[in-house]
């Protein structure tokens, strides 16, 4: 084989450091260790990490560890670490903060004194040895987290509170690597612990305030995805730097920038997408495989010392894991396949165990010996191993079950199908209600969004027709890379209104999206003749909305709800897609309602929707609609749910919204919904009154008068 490779004049030395070469042997490994340990029923994590073993100069030894996997390999660290705080759902994550800091202190707490106590007296180490030593055991690193964004259970409540609970035990144990680093540096004083402490915490509240405004600043003037994603990653980075020039690890500046960043990135939003690709396709795959290289098996076999500390570290950290796993799932009666996955994601080593270990070897003590041996060194790329092997599986295993009973509980409401009709006109609302679109469907259903373009039957449908074409594709780009497939329509027809109307009769329509008209002369409705024929003649739920901004960006909804809304055959639905748009933007809904209309509201809330924060406000009167306009702010969505004439909830207010939009929330981003109604509004018409709502108007105008005299009179 030499000989031929001489023959062309091939020359190939192990390890290859050609930086061509060794990129395509990472993409090669990348591609088929999947494809391969799928087969073997493998994770793929794990796959990776056996990959790096046996390229790395402790295996076959064809790829050295150079800089490019420190490089890469640190951005995938930083990755996993931002992605896990992206994909945090933080008004989720409120609600159990307690418990993800309950189960932070007791990963931290039980690993560390056991440790400390078998390091003393059966491994035999000094006190600040055994302390060291005992912190990595505390310390773990979200590997297995791909695995749950895989199956689509990262904002389950124990995923939620495994990844708290890693920000809480990760730091606690780089201060400890912080103070020993500190003591062998010549700072030994009591101060040095003390300005540590404050040092992180006022960087950490430096980061939480300033980032989401600079964010908020940047996403509302630049709207291209690479221009977007560039400016992401370098504030990852810059939390990161930070948080390395006080003395701490990087990796909690990458959590703490994904958690205050995750209002402003969607979890359906193209840049969410764009992410999660090149993180899974790339950085974290790299990171995995150079962890793989460290590890040195040979060097293990033949030495009684080396095994006996790598099974003492080993068995320490899966039992102080898994003790403190099991009392968070018995404190808060959680379910057992909950304490598995919260075991799962919590047990892997990596990350800030390396970090403990590195600094440990290279101090010198007095005496010429390592503060962490050889022996240490060995057992803790042992401990890597194993620990990422029994994360990868039991993670793995406890999401299976958790889908698959999720997949049992939802069989019942697989026939309640919904779909979105988003109609395209104007492109510069275009973007807004694709957004629209995107957070408020249910994603656990496909093919449920629908954007049409109606052209007229005329002379320059030519033109109309090449418009909505480009229309068309901008809409279907911004869907897929949201990962998100959505069907494009084009018609003629005579008229816009009865195109969308015949569109949504074809394909099975149960909410259309509409952009708020904009006035074009003064004698021209406020909401146009388009939104008023849909609104007689389509009696599902219309949403009429004006963004003023990217509604990534929104940090509020406020729901104005009129009396008796609680009687339309729609109100479950758009209670809903208001909590499920709220979800997907982590905002808060504040809703403004009769006290009857509240209590309906908040059980609907709490029974189908109890993950949703919201706040609740009398508004006996509809009449007292503009005392929400001091509430109204830049960057709050207005919702005012009408109702159309003849309805239950109808109220003759309602004749007076446009005037009132257009005067006080003229600013602010607005919708308005409009809910189901049973049956077809057509069949409402009579010969004596063609419009349906004569008598209703006259009795509602009657009866507020007489409410408004008797309460006075009271």
């Amino acid at each position: 084989m030499k000989e031929m490779l001489d023959w062309i004049d091939v020359n190939i030395h192990f390890p290859i450091t050609d930086p061509t070469w060794i990129f395509f042997l990472v993409l090669v490994i990348i591609l088929f260790a999947p494809i391969v340990l799928e087969r073997l029923r493998i994770p793929h994590i794990i796959g990776m990490i056996l990959a790096g073993v046996v390229i790395g100069e402790h295996g076959l030894n064809i790829l050295a560890r150079d800089s490019s996997f420190e490089l890469f390999g640190k951005v995938g660290l930083y990755y996993i670490m931002f992605l896990a705080g992206l994909e945090m759902n933080m008004e989720d994550f409120k609600s159990i903060r307690v418990k993800a800091t309950v189960l932070g202190l007791l990963a931290f707490i039980f690993p560390l004194g056991i440790g400390i106590w078998t390091n003393l007296h059966i491994l035999g180490y000094g006190l600040i040895t055994s302390v060291l030593l005992a912190s990595m055991y505390a310390s773990h690193t979200l590997i297995a987290y791909p695995i749950v964004i895989r199956y689509g259970i990262n904002r389950q409540r124990a995923v939620g509170i495994a990844v708290g609970g890693t920000a809480v035990t990760d730091t606690l144990t780089l201060l400890v690597l912080a103070v020993v680093g500190g003591m062998f540096k010549g700072d030994t004083s009591g101060m040095f612990w003390v300005w540590l402490v404050l040092k992180v915490i006022v960087l950490s509240m430096v980061i939480m305030y300033t980032f989401p405004r600079i964010g908020r600043w940047f996403f509302r003037r630049y709207s291209d995805n690479v221009v977007q994603y560039i400016f992401v990653m370098a504030m990852v980075f810059l939390g990161a730097g930070l948080m390395e020039v006080v003395g701490m690890e990087g990796i909690l500046g990458a959590f703490l920038a994904g958690l205050v960043l995750n209002r402003l990135i969607p979890h359906v939003s193209p840049l969410m997408s764009h992410l999660e690709f090149v993180g899974n396709a790339l950085f974290i795959p790299y990171f995995l495989i150079g962890v793989g290289m460290l590890i040195n098996v040979n060097v293990l076999f033949g030495h009684i010392d080396s095994l006996k500390v790598a099974g003492v570290m080993i068995v320490v950290a899966l039992v102080g894991k898994w003790i403190a796993s099991w009392l968070t799932q018995k404190i808060y009666r959680m379910k057992a396949v909950e304490r598995e996955l919260m075991f799962g994601l919590s047990n892997a080593q990596a990350a800030a165990t390396l970090a403990a270990v590195l600094v440990g070897y290279n101090i010198i003590l007095p005496d010429g010996q390592r503060l962490l041996n050889e022996d240490v060194l060995n057992g803790t790329i042992l401990l890597i191993l194993v620990t990422c092997v029994v994360s990868s599986f039991i993670t793995e295993h406890a999401a299976k079950q958790i889908v698959t009973d999720e997949a049992e509980l939802d069989e019942g409401k697989a026939n309640e199908k919904e779909r979105f009709l988003i109609p395209l006109s104007n492109p510069d609302t275009l973007e807004d209600l694709i957004s629209l679109g995107l957070v408020v469907r249910n994603p656990k259903q496909l093919d449920n969004l629908v954007a049409l373009n109606v052209i007229n039957d005329s002379n320059d449908s030519v033109r109309l027709e090449m418009r909505g074409r480009r229309n068309l594709e901008r809409a279907a780009q911004i869907a897929a890379s949201a990962n998100v497939s959505m069907r494009t329509v084009s018609r003629f027809d005579l008229n816009i209104a009865t195109g969308i109307l015949h569109a949504a009769k074809e394909y099975d329509v149960t909410s259309i999206i509409i952009g708020l008209h904009r006035k074009t002369n003064i004698v021209d409705s406020f909401f146009g003749t388009l939104a008023e024929n849909l609104l007689k003649k389509y009696y599902q739920q219309v949403m009429i909305a004006r963004f003023q901004m990217p509604v990534n960006t929104l940090r509020r909804i406020l729901v104005a709800v009129p009396p008796k809304a609680e009687y339309e055959h729609g109100f479950v639905k758009w209670v809903s897609h208001l909590c499920r748009m709220s979800g997907e933007l982590g905002c808060r809904l504040h809703f403004f309602a009769h006290p009857q209309t509240l209590g309906y509201l908040k059980g609907c809330i709490r029974k189908l929707h109890k993950e949703v924060l919201a706040e609740y406000q009398e508004l006996e009167n509809w009449e007292d609609l503009l005392i929400i306009t001091g509430q109204v702010n830049f960057d709050h969505l207005l919702v005012i749910v009408s109702s159309r004439r003849g309805s239950i909830s109808y109220d003759s207010a309602f004749e007076r919204l446009p005037g009132q939009i257009s005067k006080y929330f003229n600013t602010c981003s607005i919708m308005v919904l409009y809910p189901d109604q049973m049956g077809d509004p057509n069949e409402q018409l009579t010969f004596s009154d063609p419009h349906g709502y004569a008598e209703s108007q006259l009795y509602d105008k009657v009866r507020n008068r007489l409410y408004k005299w008797f309460k006075k009179e009271a």
